[in-house]
């Protein structure tokens, strides 16, 4: 009797050997016949999974956001109960962060993305609303912790969210070797002590 083939782990393994392919060879080398070669079939049998390369794009977006969002709940978890919100932002950026292998593929997937939105309208508009969200999960964070007294109650929740966020700028300087991973944590570190109220 011939086995019967997981169509969703089918596709999740081809994210993955897409995300092998822009940790390994770069975003430039991104294509579905380099992406079926890494998975180990051929061409004709990606395209009965994803039809184009933006199809893809979208689905190993998607995957890899997922990835993060499992690895910052599982962290999240480990916290316990009604962990402190400087926790949960410190842990949220330091997943953001290619600070470990896993983190660096899903890091290098979201750069790839970001290249691809710049130059394509429903990839942007996908991007941006994503963006958007997770955005607002932060803000909404930060608007309780003022509420509650843990940040001081003349700091702007947009302003503050949007410095907090500007620390996954860190991310080129932590692949080129300009910093450390130290040096970034002490960065997230410092800027979180001094957002909340000791």
């Amino acid at each position: 009797m011939p086995k019967q083939v997981d169509h969703q782990e089918r596709r999740e393994a081809i994210a993955r050997a897409l995300w092998r392919v822009v940790d390994t060879r770069g975003v430039l080398r991104l294509s579905l016949r380099e992406v079926a070669k890494e998975a180990g079939m051929s061409h004709g049998q990606l395209q009965h999974y994803f039809a184009s390369r933006q199809e893809l794009l979208t689905f190993a977006m998607d995957f890899a956001a997922a990835h993060t969002g499992e690895r910052v709940a599982r962290g999240l978890a480990g916290l316990g109960e009604d962990p402190h919100p400087r926790d949960i932002l410190r842990l949220t950026l330091v997943e953001m962060l290619p600070l470990h292998d896993d983190a660096r593929a899903t890091s290098r997937m979201n750069a790839a993305y970001v290249l691809e939105a710049l130059h394509d309208d429903a990839v942007r508009a996908r991007t941006r609303d994503g963006m958007r969200q997770g955005r607002a999960q932060v803000e909404e964070l930060i608007v309780r912790a003022i509420a509650d007294g843990l940040i001081a109650a003349d700091r702007a929740p947009s302003t503050e969210t949007d410095r907090v966020l500007a620390l996954t700028g860190l991310t080129p300087l932590l692949e080129l070797g300009v910093i450390t991973p130290d040096a970034a944590l002490a960065a997230i570190d410092r800027h979180l002590d001094d957002l909340f109220v000791r």
